[in-house]
């Protein structure tokens, strides 16, 4: 017979044998959102398309949730950072701060519009930037500032935006982690003067397999923002200007919105439930001595894309993947590292961007150094010391239990001096309710 006691990795029994709960995003009420578009489409003899009634009302409702403003959908996440820094108008050859850790999506436009992402380090201890790492990046060539508020957590805005409006640059935000997320009482993604969010199949809301919406408070570069998502065309302007600048078609469509918009409406309660969750595990894992939840900071609120972990490794007699290994042998889907960081990989050290051309770094009209290397040392070290937890709103609270008594199994095994007694039952704390390296192997990434 097995020992329930000996980690699983050991050839000990698994603390959950039973699969991670389905997530079941799309349900009956999605399904009958197309239904009805296809049956309106089949009366009327008419192809649905794009910029229709679906796609004014998502747009509309969108602006809504986030307490008013102007949205337009567009057809991914990376799409929607694309045409929100299009609508700055940044001159070619412009610097535009980036952050240190998202998805390639989040910082690859940057090069395709000709201009040079520069790479903020993070806060320390955080997978986030903060005004002071940007402005230790900042040159008279920089022209926009591009934050991204990873895991759901907001970064410090009142900090950035106030160095922002110092410098006269403008601030993008990249919620595509971060639907709904709160900081000190504001929508993240109507800080800035511009913000970009990723619909695809694995956020909080979505529109189908790939989406994205780019919101403004600003009516007038909501205007820039249409010109710039469906090839230059007049948008706010009079009747016969013509298209006004070059740009791509990168429009959302119908069958999208009318998606999006049941989506939409299920996104509080989908907040809901993963906040719960987040803060079960929280007070659960404060039993234990080595494992701890990063939660949101004072006065913000986390969107909970997935849960970042603290892993004190100096009680430890093991490093941090070796005891994310034993714990994923338990059954609980987590991962040893976040390091996504694509201004210092592998294409943008090589500036492979246009051809062999190294453009625009290597273009006359840069006047900045080329071959300018911009290290991470807090992202490395942060992500030295913490591992994620994937989660979705449908875990619950058998999740929180079996998460934590992986945990504490997988610490009980391998703490560097026993503990006096062992910790509280999990089960029992979540029923009182009362109260890498740089070149690491990195898990999948597909945020856009």
């Amino acid at each position: 017979m097995k020992d329930n006691r000996k980690p699983a990795v050991d050839g000990g029994v698994p603390v959950r044998s039973a699969p991670w709960p389905k997530r079941c995003l799309f349900g009956m009420e999605e399904k009958q959102a197309v239904i009805g578009l296809f049956d309106r489409a089949i009366e009327s003899g008419e192809a649905f398309g794009y910029n229709g009634p679906e796609e004014e009302a998502y747009c509309a409702e969108f602006s809504a949730f986030l307490g008013g403003g102007f949205a337009d959908a567009v057809n991914s996440g990376t799409t929607a950072v694309h045409v929100a820094l299009r609508a700055l108008e940044i001159e070619p050859f412009s610097e535009v701060i980036v952050p240190p850790v998202t998805d390639p999506g989040g910082v690859m436009p940057v090069p395709l519009m000709g201009c040079i992402p520069v790479p903020a380090d993070t806060a320390p201890g955080s997978y986030n930037t903060d005004a002071e790492r940007i402005a230790a990046r900042m040159t008279p060539r920089t022209r926009a500032i591009l934050v991204a508020h990873i895991a759901g957590i907001p970064c410090d805005m009142d900090a950035i935006l106030e160095l922002a409006r110092s410098r006269g640059l403008p601030v993008v935000e990249d919620c595509a982690q971060a639907h709904g997320a709160v900081y000190r009482g504001r929508p993240v993604g109507t800080l800035g003067d511009i913000a970009a969010f990723s619909t695809m199949f694995g956020k909080h809301h979505a529109t189908g397999g790939q989406g994205g919406i780019v919101f403004t408070r600003d009516e007038q570069r909501y205007h820039k923002v249409r010109w710039m998502s469906d090839r230059g065309k007049p948008f706010g302007l009079p009747a016969g200007s013509g298209n006004v600048v070059a740009a791509l078609n990168l429009n959302s469509d119908e069958l999208a919105c009318a998606i999006g918009r049941v989506q939409l409406r299920k996104l509080p309660d989908v907040l809901t439930r993963r906040r719960r969750f987040a803060a079960l595990l929280a007070r659960a894992c404060r039993e234990l001595e080595t494992v701890r939840v990063v939660e949101a900071p004072p006065d913000c609120e986390n969107a909970c894309w997935f849960i970042f972990l603290r892993l004190d490794t100096a009680k430890l007699r093991c490093d941090k993947r070796t005891f994310v290994a034993a714990v994923k042998a338990e059954g609980i889907p987590c991962d040893a590292s976040y390091l996504h960081t694509p201004a210092i990989d592998d294409w943008c050290r090589r500036r492979r961007v246009f051809g062999t051309s190294g453009f625009p770094w290597t273009d006359a009209n840069y006047t900045g150094d080329a071959g300018t290397v911009y290290e991470l040392p807090n992202a490395l070290a942060a992500d030295a010391g913490h591992f994620r937890l994937s989660i979705h709103e449908n875990c619950g609270e058998t999740e929180v239990a079996d998460t934590v008594a992986a945990f504490a199994k997988v610490e009980r095994a391998f703490l560097s001096r026993p503990r006096a007694c062992p910790p509280a039952a999990p089960g029992a704390m979540v029923a009182d309710r009362s109260t890498r390296t740089q070149r690491e192997p990195r898990e999948s990434m597909d945020t856009a």
